[in-house]
């Protein structure tokens, strides 16, 4: 993400969530195969939550 300058954002958050290993593992197996991470397809399913929403952002 990049602000007006040019510059990107940093992010300054961290958000901790708690599922079975099994499932995390699943997952970041997946994102692997994918060639993506999955911090990133968790901050894209957010925006795409909050775009969804009405979220005014």
């Amino acid at each position: 993400m990049a602000e007006p300058n040019g510059k990107k954002t940093k992010h300054d958050s961290q958000l901790v969530i708690r599922i079975k290993k099994s499932e995390r593992d699943r997952f970041v197996s997946l994102c692997d195969e994918l060639d993506t991470s999955a911090a990133r397809e968790i901050r894209r399913f957010i925006r795409g939550f909050l775009a969804e929403h009405g979220d005014p952002d």
